[in-house]
């Protein structure tokens, strides 16, 4: 029998480019040299690792699709999802931070934003110069966005913004904030974006501490009094949910990818840890019940690989429905969370423990599976493309 490459059945290597395999690579081996030697460390103490945005802006990972008059790397769809399958090969915190910035930030004021706001803000971005976050969901409302509560009241040369945004990524990070409201007083219905700028007065922030989960990630809230926000500072080319809606798909799209990632490193070490751990005179690796987990893991794993691949074919021929992108963030996260509690059993006492780093993966993973849309509602996505019934209310 030839070999085989445990962490590639069906060969999906060999569907990728010559450029998309080296993209990859690059970030790989960025994450396993570079990162993951940090990762415990961050990870217990709840903090995330600045000092390795820079070099995330000179590995090209921000706003990577975009053209590379901003200072992106203008790659293909399909060698964004592989940065984002090896950056969660780290941390679904690393990569959530570049998920955050490249599709909820970068992507809206490249699609929506005027010019001017490109040239200032995209090549900042795209360096790490500066960091950008995402403010949709908020304290009462998070799987209803229409139902937001945060106002923009016009004034005289632009809007005074009041309300609260929850559950923010990069929140207390962020140099720049996009910012989804609703226009006018009591029920106004016209949602906008607006891009509102660190140390700007009545604008706060404050970070969720205590965190059981994506504990190397900054999570906040943010808080809006009577925050002026200029005309110049709104985007221009949206107007209602579509705007964020959009966003949420460019992010949903990298989340199905990362998962992969994080599977593939819990699949990865149990498996090695299966081979060198023994009991009974020979390794657990070779007992029938530790086979079965295995391979069923690596099933699911090959799955997850061939929904991703397939995502990115129609993501880069611009087929790619939101339909499609909530299957594959629903059904690859929910793999990932069931590799990586598989491989927390394989590791026995060891695998509770944060050298192992399995239990990291899947503590981050019960966050993945809730943001950017529940497993739940992605369920109710599907099944009205499927059935033409929505069963929201």
């Amino acid at each position: 029998m030839a070999a085989i490459n445990p962490s590639d059945l069906y060969l999906v290597d060999e569907l990728f480019s010559e450029e998309e395999r080296s993209v990859r690579d690059a970030v790989l081996k960025w994450v396993r040299a570079r990162f993951l030697p940090l990762i415990e460390e961050h990870y217990e103490a709840g903090t995330f690792p600045l000092e390795v945005v820079p070099e995330l802006g000179e590995l090209g990972v921000f706003g990577a699709t975009l053209p590379e008059e901003y200072g992106c790397a203008a790659v293909s769809a399909t060698a964004y999802g592989l940065i984002n399958q090896a950056l969660e090969y780290g941390d679904s915190g690393l990569r959530s931070f570049v998920s955050v910035q490249s599709g909820l930030v970068m992507y809206p004021i490249f699609r929506y934003g005027s010019e001017e706001q490109r040239r200032r803000w995209l090549p900042l971005l795209a360096s790490g110069e500066r960091v950008g976050c995402f403010g949709l969901t908020e304290p009462n409302h998070g799987s209803n966005p229409g139902g937001m509560e945060t106002r923009a009241r016009p004034v005289d040369g632009g809007y005074l913004l009041n309300g609260a945004k929850a559950w923010i990524t990069n929140g207390c990070l962020a140099d720049v904030a996009v910012v989804w409201a609703k226009v006018g007083d009591g029920d106004g219905k016209s949602i906008r974006g607006f891009l509102v700028e660190k140390g700007m007065t009545g604008f706060a922030t404050a970070e969720y501490r205590k965190k059981l989960s994506l504990r190397a990630s900054v999570t906040s809230e943010l808080f809006f009094k009577d925050v002026f926000v200029p005309t110049e500072n709104v985007l221009p080319g949206v107007e209602g949910l579509r705007g964020p809606l959009s966003c949420l798909n460019q992010a949903r799209y990298g989340i199905a990818w990362g998962a992969v990632g994080a599977a593939q490193f819990c699949y990865e070490a149990a498996l090695r840890y299966g081979r060198e751990r023994t009991q009974f005179d020979r390794p657990i690796a070779g007992f029938q019940l530790q086979q079965l987990k295995l391979s069923e893991m690596a099933t699911a794993l090959t799955r997850m690989q061939l929904i991703a691949w397939r995502l990115g074919q129609l993501k880069g021929e611009d087929r790619a429905t939101p339909v499609m992108i909530s299957l594959a963030k629903r059904d690859n996260v929910f793999q990932a969370r069931r590799i990586a509690r598989t491989a927390r059993e394989i590791h026995g006492a060891m695998g509770i423990m944060l050298e192992s780093q399995v239990m990291r993966h899947a503590n981050n993973l019960e966050s993945v599976y809730t943001y950017e849309g529940t497993h739940d509602v992605h369920h109710l996505i599907l099944g009205e493309a499927i059935t033409g019934l929505p069963a929201y209310s």
